[in-house]
């Protein structure tokens, strides 16, 4: 009797897991900061009136590129990947080992709804580690649109969170952490069950293999369904992020308040503005994450498990 052992085939440590998961969203930022960066000036313009400063995804890139210049497209990189080394590397690390505990011992994945559930659970733990680099983020991507005597001018993520906390308290770092803790809960209920999902349907048809493409192909239908339901939380969390103290009160008093303005003063479907270069960074974003860190497993398990 050959039986089953009971012991589940050998996976890499916790530690690598963090680790893989922070490099592979990062490597995914350096591709795609500049679409970061124009999502986050379409979100802000325009606030409080119909008015758009930019029309189109293009038309926010070529003026960026035009009054900032080469450089401008990856202001707010630093904070960029500090996000990734906090935020990423704690939500895929906690995923990855929640969905290896929930796996059965002959190989069965947890179902749907507990892939969603533990994607909830990575994301709401990720988000509260990294809020305060998406402050910084949000602040230093948004500082090029205001008239040089309002610049904030943060000279890279460090001085921002120095800063922040000297002028305006430790607390601030955490400001919109509700609203940024609860987009992360759409987004990986989304992404992260959507693209296990995604790629268990795909290679059940029969015409998929499990490769890059196979990859690319479960990241893309993921990026459109996270795309869809996070945006309206997205935009919140941005404009809390970016508010200023106005005769010593806040711009918005909560996530609610954001909703209702935002609706009001600037119509319904400014709920899902910047949705191009949203989903063209989270697509590409997902996409990337997804292969590094599929291929950083690969050879991980070739290389160091192999026996």
């Amino acid at each position: 009797m050959a039986a089953a052992t009971g012991n589940k085939p050998k996976t890499s440590p916790k530690a690598v897991k963090f680790l893989f998961g922070g490099l592979a969203g990062m490597g995914a930022t350096v591709f795609v900061q500049p679409l970061d960066l124009v999502k986050n000036r379409m979100q802000l313009s325009g606030e409080g009136s119909k008015t758009r400063e930019y029309k189109t995804s293009f038309h926010a890139l070529s003026s960026i590129l035009r009054n900032e210049g080469l450089r401008g497209i990856y202001t707010g990189l630093s904070a960029g990947l500090l996000r990734q080394a906090t935020y990423t590397t704690t939500r895929l690390g906690i995923y990855t080992i929640l969905f290896e505990k929930m796996t059965a011992v002959d190989g069965t994945p947890p179902s749907f709804l507990m892939k969603a559930l533990i994607g909830m659970t990575a994301g709401a733990t990720g988000a509260f580690v990294g809020t305060p680099a998406e402050v910084a983020l949000i602040r230093m991507t948004a500082d090029g649109r205001q008239p040089p005597a309002q610049r904030r001018g943060y000279t890279n993520v460090f001085n921002a969170l120095l800063r922040i906390t000297r002028e305006e308290g430790v607390t601030t770092l955490w400001r919109g952490c509700i609203p940024t803790m609860a987009r992360a809960v759409v987004v990986n209920a989304a992404q992260l069950a959507s693209y296990s999902q995604s790629k268990q349907a795909l290679l059940d048809t029969g015409y998929f293999s499990d490769n890059i493409f196979l990859h690319f192909c479960a990241s893309m239908i993921s990026g459109l369904v996270t795309t869809a339901a996070s945006m309206p939380v997205d935009i919140v969390k941005t404009r809390i992020q970016n508010m200023r103290m106005i005769d010593g009160k806040p711009e918005y008093r909560n996530g609610l308040e954001v909703l209702v303005k935002v609706v009001r003063s600037e119509g319904f479907f400014s709920l899902w503005k910047g949705f191009t270069p949203y989903y063209a960074r989270l697509g590409p974003h997902t996409v990337l994450t997804f292969i590094f860190l599929e291929q950083m497993n690969k050879y991980y398990k070739i290389y160091f498990l192999a026996s």
